[in-house]
């Protein structure tokens, strides 16, 4: 097994080695820079790992790590604009730096170039790993959906934020571990098993992410903080400082959503007040360990050896801690 930098190493590697200059230089070059801004590269690196996890060569399981890789950072695009966010990783976002226009279409050919790594491997693993990425490709699609409808709805639930972030974050964490067994030829149960690690530990990273939002530093957070909270975003820490306030409390921060101010530091201040006032803050940092702990429960069951039990679950304890 190597070390989580050296995984990021290899598919940096990898990635730059896949570069070719190609016209026209505007759909290209677009898509080298949002790869480039690099991040942490969880889940494709999850891919490598757990390719070694069940005894494959890591290199077997570059060309699906990178399309895992792609496939995200094409999310990340449209995203963005659908967000209209002004940064990513700390740096302007694809359709700031260049057009609305550029940033759809590059984003498109991104989500073609993720299928074509696929296509090194052989028909069987190929059938395999195309149906689970096809499954999970439209799963983050339908997540994106829902957070774009729970924006404009007042009666989101608790269920239904986690069903969307399931869908929109925690299933392409979930493949990209179940990608990594079906390369190395897992046995099914254990695949699954992997699956459901990477599901819980997905959604334990989106909370994180949500709580980050709002809570982050802004020097490593990499992105707006409070950019939730600036688009009205119900996220878990809303819906539970709605569960948990008093009535008046309840409707200031309702009314506190419904109004988007040229100037939002007033704003993100007094949500930040009522989300750690009410409980809101503490009730999403046990959630984050919840879910964190169901994925190591899965662990127990999984046919592997201790050590490898052991580094799967350092990666998980280290991302319950992250500040990024």
């Amino acid at each position: 097994m190597h070390t989580i930098y050296q995984y990021q190493e290899f598919i940096s590697e990898y990635l730059q080695s896949q570069y070719e200059a190609k016209e026209p230089k505007n759909l290209y070059e677009p898509i080298h820079y949002i790869l480039d801004l690099g991040g942490k590269r969880m889940r494709p690196v999850l891919t490598l790992m757990s390719a070694e996890v069940f005894d494959a060569d890591y290199k077997k399981a570059l060309p699906a790590a990178l399309a895992v890789e792609v496939f995200h950072n094409f999310s990340l695009v449209h995203d963005d604009i659908m967000d209209d966010a002004p940064l990513r990783r700390g740096k302007q976002t694809v359709h700031e730096k260049w057009n609305i226009n550029t940033g759809i279409l590059s984003g498109d050919a991104m989500l073609i170039l993720a299928y074509q790594y696929f296509e090194k491997y052989q028909p069987k693993i190929f059938r395999k790993l195309a149906k689970l990425f096809s499954k999970t490709a439209l799963e983050v699609c339908e997540g994106q959906q829902w957070d774009v409808d729970f924006e404009v709805r007042d009666d989101v639930t608790i269920p239904e934020y986690l069903k969307m972030i399931e869908y929109k974050t925690a299933v392409l964490v979930a493949a990209a571990m179940k990608m990594g067994a079906i390369i190395a030829k897992a046995s099914k149960e254990n695949a699954n098993l992997i699956y459901d690690f990477g599901l819980n530990l997905g959604l334990a990273f989106q909370l994180q992410d949500d709580y980050l939002d709002a809570f982050g530093d802004p020097e490593t957070f990499g992105k707006q903080v409070g950019g939730d909270i600036i688009e009205n975003k119900k996220t878990y820490l809303y819906l539970k400082a709605v569960a948990f306030s008093e009535k008046e409390q309840q409707q200031q921060l309702m009314d506190l959503f419904s109004v988007q101010p040229e100037d939002n530091s007033d704003k993100i201040k007094a949500v930040k007040e009522i989300f750690n006032t009410s409980g809101a803050s503490k009730a999403t940092q046990d959630a984050i360990q919840d879910f964190t702990f169901k994925a190591f429960q899965t662990l127990d069951k999984m046919n592997i050896s201790v050590d490898k039990k052991a580094m799967l679950r350092a990666f998980g304890e280290n991302l319950m801690g992250r500040k990024v």
